[in-house]
């Protein structure tokens, strides 16, 4: 792939205006939601769908991510040692800190099936932009 992509791109889809783009990100998208989403034809036929799912799953993650980094010293505090409450943390702020680039890989991968999903709407039309 010699496109550009910008910082961020999610290195398993190909990028936009390339043959696989839509099917690469479509089979990333599926990867990020629960494996239930798959029963569903919708998010194939209308692949705007599958991204807008992903993005509100994994915006989820990251509110939960960041409820149990809130919470976990005083709800584990009385059960886990100290040493197992560092790991805890630690878990939470790497995971949290993945799950905020995934958040964003999302909003680009978004972004770039917006511009091309509808040409004649411009309501739905956003241009893809490269930001390197």
């Amino acid at each position: 792939m010699s496109a550009h992509v910008p910082p961020g791109w999610p290195a398993q889809v190909h990028p936009p205006g390339t043959d696989r783009f839509e099917d690469t990100a479509m089979a990333w998208l599926l990867e990020l939601v629960p494996p239930e989403y798959r029963r569903y034809g919708v998010l194939r036929r209308y692949p705007l769908t599958l991204a807008r799912m992903a993005r509100h799953h994994v915006a989820a993650s990251v509110e939960a991510a960041r409820e149990g980094f809130r919470t976990a010293r005083v709800d584990l505090g009385a059960l886990v040692p100290p040493h197992g409450i560092d790991a805890v943390m630690d878990t939470y702020r790497r995971e949290g800190a993945r799950l905020v680039a995934l958040q964003e890989a999302i909003a680009l991968v978004e972004t770039a099936m917006r511009a091309i999903a509808d040409p004649d709407d411009p309501a739905h039309r956003r241009p893809f932009t490269p930001k390197l």
